[in-house]
């Protein structure tokens, strides 16, 4: 059945979109257009700062109220802030729409930004740079993008010790009131609502200051690294590869690709080395793809004797699909990929995200064209894809 979905750009230029289901559940979130790539390098984890202050209160609620008014009525309450966008959602029985809407509303158009709040905060996230950094998988992935790309979006997203100490509240409120303005605003909603009770509110709710999204220059690169590490038993590696950006249809092949190499236990990868070498436990693959910036990777959890060969397995087979990629295959890859798309739809919340980071790309409604656009997916355009010239690569291995 063809979903049933509502866009709309208010005169604010605030976008509202709403696919309506028959469960009597709803997942809401305001979202803007503003992230890691956003961010001069001395505030490098800026927008981060942000959206965890956001959860800290504003006039009519502290923390604590913030999160009763929610999960009192049975909600889940979270955020997350990525390289291109900084969202705050619940998922909460519909009949209770009108309290997410409350909630989350006044979270992003009133914080307080209390001063007391704000600096433990502060050590709440240098708490969490070292969990990231004490875990070596989370570690790798975390830092691949500084082997692939000059300039901010080569910095850790969640900012630096020194970033974190640089940053106060006059440069906090400065960035908040530049960037949370209807015209960079999205509000999300998925679930048994109505369309009409949704826009009313953002409009009722929302005022006509624009805001505005600095744009910070970045560059693509390829380098290699190898860091060593005393206390660790096993050597965490990434390869990484630029791929097309979404604009291009290319894309499409691009995720075939990704999903082909390391997209489960059927992969190429994980057959090869997991299943006929015993060389690693895991081995996963990620497509970090958008407007912005396109690339994807491949994690391998090895022995420190085995990191390179493994990336010479890995270069490999992207030889080997380079050259002998079948029409069978392509196949029964594009239908994995499309059994993902329509399970992930199954949950509200999931979905609800994939159409705000859609948005973030250009229009929510192309979420609905996946099926269509992966179907298209020529051989040739992954075989060559799969022509690795350039890639970069980082590993932690046991000193």
């Amino acid at each position: 059945m063809k979903p049933i979905f509502y866009r709309k750009i208010l005169s604010n230029k605030m976008t509202v979109i709403f696919e309506k289901r028959q469960i009597p559940v709803v997942a809401v979130a305001f979202a803007v257009r503003n992230g890691g790539i956003n961010e001069a390098i001395n505030e490098k984890g800026i927008s981060h700062f942000i959206e965890h202050m956001l959860y800290k209160g504003t006039k009519k609620r502290d923390a604590k109220k913030i999160a009763v008014e929610i999960e009192k009525k049975g909600g889940e309450l979270n955020g997350f802030t990525d390289e291109a966008v900084t969202a705050y959602w619940c998922k909460i029985p519909s009949q209770h729409l009108n309290v997410a809407l409350e909630v989350l509303g006044d979270m992003v158009k009133n914080p307080l930004f209390d001063a007391k709040e704000l600096e433990k905060e502060r050590q709440v996230i240098f708490e969490e740079i070292k969990m990231r950094k004490d875990s070596p998988h989370i570690y790798v992935l975390d830092n691949i993008q500084g082997e692939l790309y000059n300039g901010t979006l080569g910095k850790n997203l969640i900012g630096t010790y020194e970033t974190m100490r640089a940053i106060d509240r006059k440069k906090i409120i400065s960035a908040y009131k530049r960037i949370y303005q209807p015209n960079n605003m999205i509000l999300g909603v998925v679930g048994d609502a109505n369309f009409k009770d949704i826009l009313e509110f953002a409009e009722k709710n929302f005022g006509k200051i624009k805001g505005k999204i600095s744009k910070i220059k970045f560059s693509p690169k390829n380098s290699i690294k190898i860091e060593k590490r005393k206390g660790i038993d096993q050597a965490n590696l990434v390869f990484a590869y630029h791929v097309p950006l979404a604009t291009d249809k290319k894309s499409y092949a691009a995720e075939i690709l990704s999903t082909l190499m390391a997209g489960g236990m059927s992969s190429r990868l994980f057959s090869e080395i997991r299943e006929k070498r015993n060389l690693a436990y895991s081995v996963k693959g990620d497509s970090s793809i958008n407007r912005f910036f396109s690339y994807n990777s491949i994690y391998v959890g090895t022995t420190k004797k085995n990191v390179e060969i493994v990336k010479k397995i890995i270069l490999k087979e992207f030889e080997k699909v380079a050259e002998n990629l079948t029409e069978k295959e392509l196949n029964q890859v594009k239908e994995q990929l499309i059994g993902n798309y329509y399970i992930s739809m199954e949950d509200s919340q999931i979905q609800l995200i994939s159409l705000l980071l859609q948005e973030i790309d250009g229009n929510a409604k192309k979420f609905y064209e996946f099926e269509k656009n992966i179907r298209e997916v020529r051989l040739e355009d992954v075989r060559q894809l799969a022509k690795i010239k350039k890639y970069s690569f980082l590993a932690l291995i046991p000193e």
